[in-house]
């Protein structure tokens, strides 16, 4: 979920968020992942804040360079 900077801090990521999640439930899923960058600072405060658990870390490779991620889980 990315929002552009002036967008952001406005309470839409948490509508789109809380949107997403409440028709995944609809549909019938349980769970749900969300990875993001783990130096991303705004973004893993943000999934924490709406009730993230950690619950993995992993790396990704973008272009020549190797990224940390870490994965929030939220169950229904």
């Amino acid at each position: 979920l990315y929002l552009r900077p002036e967008f952001q801090g406005l309470g839409f990521g948490r509508r789109l968020f809380t949107a997403a999640k409440r028709d995944l439930v609809q549909s019938g899923l349980k769970s749900m992942v969300i990875w993001a960058l783990s130096d991303n600072e705004p973004a893993v405060e943000f999934y924490r804040t709406l009730g993230g658990r950690m619950v993995a870390r992993s790396s990704e490779r973008f272009g020549g360079k190797s990224l940390d991620k870490v994965a929030f889980a939220w169950t229904a």
